[in-house]
Formats: C-alpha cells, structure tokens, sequence
C-alpha cells in the first residue's frame, strides 16, 4: 500500500514542470498549402517571446514535417515549445498526446497560444491530462465497439478476416496439379 509521503514523493502530473522555466521559447508554425501564408502565426510566436521560429508548409496528416522534427531536436530541457493552436502540431489528439508527452519525458514545456493551454502550469497540465484521459476512453470504446462487431459476425457465420486469395475449385486444380510432382 503506498502512503501519503511515497505518493508525493511519486512523479506527479501535477509537479511544477520544467524546474527550470528558465530556458528558451521556440516556436512552430504550420500551413497545410504552399499558397497560404504563415505571417500570422510568426508574428503570433515572435510576440510570445519565441527565440527561434520553425515552419513547415505540409498537411497536418502528414508525417513528415521536416521543420517540426528539427524544432523538436532543436529544444532542450527547460525550454518551451510554443504553437499558434493545438491544430498546428498534431495530427489527432493521439499525435498531440503523444508529441507533448515525449516532450515531457525530455523536461519541455509546452504552450498553445490560441487555447491558452500552458503544461508548464499546474492547471495547464490538469487540461491535458483530461484531454489525454479522453483520448484513451475514446479509443477504449472503439476497440470494445469492433470487438462486439467482430463476435456478432462470427456468430452469423460470417467469415472475419481477409478474402482467399484462390477459389476453393483454384485450389483443388493447383492441389490436384501438385500432387504428383510431389511425390518425386
């Protein structure tokens, strides 16, 4: 049984974090199109006090934003990642979990200017926390969803998985064809 003075002395999500605020403000921009323009968003994160601005112009699905994983090798801890709005960096709220969590794990900050959402503060942690605990009952009913979908199928008969890639009779023939040679 954990006491009182082990839990406080446990990693709390509600510990003051980083230890050392102190560090630099960096900030990351995103537009989905080359024809839309990222002015609003620097100006936004140069007026947070940002000492470094990396923008990339690529689709939120994907992966590969160059800028955003240079921006994220680039922070140390104690530094602050901030973003014009939590739309800019992830691509689903599992993305974003998962990007401010690594973060976390390395002692950075992280700050959405448009949702006021600050992890470096005990209630900006409180937000995400829910966020995140959200997140996972979201993704619990969905897999408990296919699993009953998945049973009520199997139960009508019905064959789960993917189709045969031959027919039964395709499969006598290449059987039937094989069998003798088989025997050599």
């Amino acid at each position: 049984m954990t006491t009182t003075a082990e839990w406080a002395d446990a990693d709390s999500p509600m510990e003051t974090f980083p230890a050392n605020a102190s560090g630099a403000r960096v900030g990351y921009g995103r537009v989905s199109t080359q024809g839309q323009l990222l002015d609003r968003q620097i100006a936004a994160l140069e007026a947070a006090s940002c000492v470094r601005v990396f923008t990339d112009k690529k689709s939120g699905k994907n992966a590969e934003r160059e800028e955003l994983w240079k921006c994220l090798d680039y922070l140390r801890p104690g530094d602050t990642l901030v973003v014009p709005s939590l739309d800019r960096l992830g691509r689903s709220i599992q993305d974003l979990i998962s990007i401010v969590a690594g973060l976390r794990k390395r002692g950075i900050g992280f700050q959405s200017l448009h949702e006021s959402l600050d992890t470096t503060t005990p209630g900006g942690r409180l937000v995400f926390h829910v966020f995140a605990a959200l997140a996972e009952f979201i993704r619990e009913l969905i897999v408990q969803g296919t699993h009953e979908g998945l049973a009520a199928a199997r139960a009508r008969g019905e064959r789960i998985g993917r189709p045969p890639a031959m027919t039964e009779e395709q499969i006598l023939s290449a059987a039937a064809e094989l069998g003798p040679s088989l025997d050599r």
